[in-house]
């Protein structure tokens, strides 16, 4: 997830309605670079469990590392650990390459350009932005690193399993048979 920078994000403000007319949500222009980072992501969609760590750059060295990581953190019973990634070239560096020699466990599969929803992380990226940035400023870089530590902590706290597909909605069952004929007066 990324780049993330250091500022104000927007978040739900209340209007109160007695005083004035509802009205648009305003907030001010915030200028400046107060540093920026990204945020690299594992996500078990059966358990829920999701791993986060930050970096201030997007590199393959820093990618490697995240992957060593997610290796201390998954379970080491499991056979095979399917890593779905998007087609950004640090993914298919050489240093990519032989940790996945290494590690003989982990397959690395590519979503297709353009195909960001076949990826379960993707929504899990707006959940951990309403939980860690919403509504909060950032002054430094460092703080947006304690709060995505503290919404994923609380999330593992909280988690569920993740279905993918269309959120089911609750639908009164229809009776079988023949439709109603209406009464004749």
């Amino acid at each position: 997830m990324g780049p993330e920078a250091a500022k104000s994000f927007p978040g739900a403000q209340l209007v109160n309605v007695s005083k004035r007319p509802a009205e648009r949500a305003k907030q001010q222009i915030d200028y400046g670079r107060r540093g920026k980072g990204y945020v690299f992501g594992a996500f078990q969609p059966t358990t829920g469990a999701v791993l986060t760590w930050t970096a201030t750059r997007r590199t393959t060295a820093n990618f490697v590392a995240f992957l060593e990581q997610v290796e201390i953190w998954s379970d080491p019973a499991v056979e095979r650990v399917d890593a779905i990634l998007d087609n950004l070239s640090a993914h298919r560096a050489t240093d990519v390459l032989l940790f996945a020699l290494a590690h003989p466990r982990w397959e690395f599969v590519f979503q297709p350009k353009y195909a960001a929803y076949l990826n379960l992380i993707e929504p899990w990226w707006k959940i951990l932005r309403s939980l860690a940035l919403k509504g909060k400023r950032f002054e430094t870089w460092e703080e947006i690193c304690t709060a995505v530590e503290a919404a994923t902590t609380y999330w593992n706290a909280h988690r569920h399993p993740f279905h993918w597909g269309r959120r089911r909605r609750h639908r009164p069952r229809r009776l079988p048979g023949i439709a109603r004929v209406p009464a004749v007066a």
